[in-house]
């Protein structure tokens, strides 16, 4: 069997992604403030590519798109590739 078909056995285990958009850092002071409307200021900027992580790890990049009032990541880059 080679690699792939060993990988290929494992495409219906269910694995957790995660979207990373900012890891802001506030006061507790700062924290107890927030009310609804608040707005949280991420160091990213618009645009700017955010992470994709699978197990702790980053798997690719992308950026925020908005498509029939959902919310998606369109891969702009994936890591490992060259």
């Amino acid at each position: 069997m080679t690699p792939l078909e060993q990988v290929e056995r494992l495409a219906d285990v269910p694995l957790r992604i995660d979207v990373e958009i900012g890891r802001p850092r506030l006061k507790l002071g700062q924290l107890l403030e927030l009310e609804e409307g608040s707005i949280v200021p991420l160091a990213r900027s618009a645009g700017e590519d955010i992470d994709i992580r699978v197990g702790g790890e980053i798997v690719a990049c992308g950026e925020i798109i908005v498509t029939e009032n959902a919310v998606g990541v369109r891969i702009t880059d994936l890591e490992g590739e060259d």
